[in-house]
């Protein structure tokens, strides 16, 4: 825990895992709907995997690139970011991928014939009434984030977005720890 290397690292093999699951999103065609599915699944653990991990261990970095922003996309990218949470928290336990995922692509484009045209659905407000009070609200502040930036919009929006921005905040971590790990003699 106080070894600031081993944050590094993990973080470091975070990310890779990260960028490696949205790289591969494009790459899955529609037609392979067990292999979309699990391969939207894995981009959501990763990228909130990440979130979390500099949100806990780097904020200073996180919050420097979050306020180089303009308020409208640090808006954006926190909402994105607690929706996509809301998903990793009910995917796979009250809700199954297919009640989150419209296989359908929405729009016309270059994207067509990949899952990352398919969009987010719009899914009803959760039953939280076995939570505590806190956790309620946590939860439900998760949902409308997940209806106000993920709803109705496609599978590589969100996950460009929110890889992005954490690319770049591990990007600040990673060199604020070099700067402040002695030199090895």
């Amino acid at each position: 825990m106080t070894d600031p290397t081993a944050g590094v690292s993990a973080l470091d093999w975070s990310i890779t895992a990260m960028r490696d699951v949205t790289e591969r999103l494009p790459r899955v065609r529609t037609w392979d709907r067990p292999r979309a599915f699990a391969v939207i699944g894995e981009a959501v653990w990763w990228v909130t995997i990440v979130d979390g991990t500099l949100v806990r261990h780097h904020p200073e970095a996180y919050d420097c690139v979050m306020a180089a922003r303009p308020p409208a996309q640090c808006q954006l990218i926190e909402e994105t970011l607690a929706g996509l949470r809301f998903v990793r928290n009910r995917m796979g336990h009250q809700i199954d991928h297919v009640d989150f995922i419209n296989p359908e692509a929405s729009r016309p484009g270059p994207a067509d014939g990949g899952i990352t045209a398919w969009t987010w659905k719009s899914v009803p407000e959760p039953a939280l009434e076995s939570l505590p009070s806190r956790g309620q609200s946590w939860e439900m502040t998760r949902y409308k984030a997940y209806g106000a930036r993920l709803a109705g919009r496609t599978i590589g929006e969100t996950f460009g977005q929110a890889a992005a921005f954490l690319t770049l905040a591990a990007a600040k971590a990673t060199s604020a720890a070099d700067t402040s790990t002695p030199a090895a003699r």
